[in-house]
């Protein structure tokens, strides 16, 4: 037979609005009391998301390729924290659980002049020497093992301009990468031979011709008052205007192992396939 349920005697009294949305209110924060600190404690310790900003890393990584960062592959310092709070707390230098890139890799770093953070390729390690004469890569006075690939013609980020540029693929160890070399026709410029400190990284974008980075002399003093000028440097620039320079292996943030997402419109031109950049490892 079926089961009555006895009905209270009464309705009850109507919720207010107000008592409604205090409710809704507790409830967020209690979510938000849980998934916050789960939140900053997986993107302090495993893996945080960072968006590409320009091209100086193409073809590697274009704009608005969106990045998993691992935390935990060279330790952690002050620049590991989320949300790049380390620049704003009296934090000191060191790392915890510290371990150094490989040759080849591609880090995420805070730049060593600015509050910007960047993404390069390493190229040279404490006591490494590192040169480009003639647009090939000398590291250790070896030229880096280096294989032209084809000439592809491709339409820049935010631009109407087709660019053309050969496409090299350079290895490093069990690291193998390509780059981009020619853009709009010219060289790839000479540099002198630079020496790498102990404690500090040598980094290059794969976009030879549109990467601002260790090659570049005015990152290279440290900065006095706000300007990167003291005597036997050749340039004086405001801080915020210079290169990376040497970079500490301090800075550090993480390595960058794949590009989770793209809002990228691929631009290659002459019925080039473009490539897969969902999911992607680097």
């Amino acid at each position: 037979m079926p089961i009555e349920i006895d009905a209270p005697s009464q309705s009850a009294p109507p919720v207010s609005t107000w008592e409604k949305v205090k409710r809704e209110l507790k409830e967020w924060g209690a979510t938000l009391a849980i998934v916050a600190p789960a939140f900053l404690l997986f993107t302090g310790l495993l893996y945080e998301q960072r968006v590409i900003p320009s091209e100086s890393m193409v073809p590697t990584l274009e704009v608005g390729d969106r990045v998993a960062v691992a935390k935990f592959a060279y330790g952690y310092g002050r620049y590991s924290l989320p949300l790049s709070m380390g620049r704003y707390l009296p934090l000191g230098e060191g790392r915890f659980f510290p371990g150094a890139p490989e040759r080849g890799a591609v880090v995420v770093f805070e730049h060593t002049h600015s509050d910007r953070v960047m993404i390069k390729r390493v190229i040279g390690l404490p006591g490494d020497t590192v040169q480009i004469l003639g647009e090939t890569l000398i590291l250790n006075g070896q030229s880096v093992q280096s294989e032209f690939t084809r000439e592809v013609r491709y339409v820049p980020d935010r631009e109407v301009i087709v660019d053309q540029v050969q496409e090299w693929t350079e290895t490093i160890g069990d690291h193998s990468w390509t780059t981009h070399r020619g853009l709009r026709g010219r060289p790839v410029s000479d540099t002198m031979m630079f020496v790498v400190p102990e404690g500090h990284m040598f980094l290059i974008g794969d976009n030879r011709n549109n990467s601002y980075d260790s090659r570049e002399l005015s990152g290279h003093c440290p900065p006095i008052n706000g300007m990167v000028d003291r005597a036997g440097c050749p340039l004086r620039v405001n801080a915020d205007d210079a290169s990376i320079g040497f970079v500490p292996l301090d800075h550090l943030i993480g390595r960058a192992d794949t590009v989770l997402l793209t809002f990228h419109r691929c631009g290659l031109q002459d019925d080039e396939p473009c490539k897969k950049r969902v999911w992607r490892g680097l």
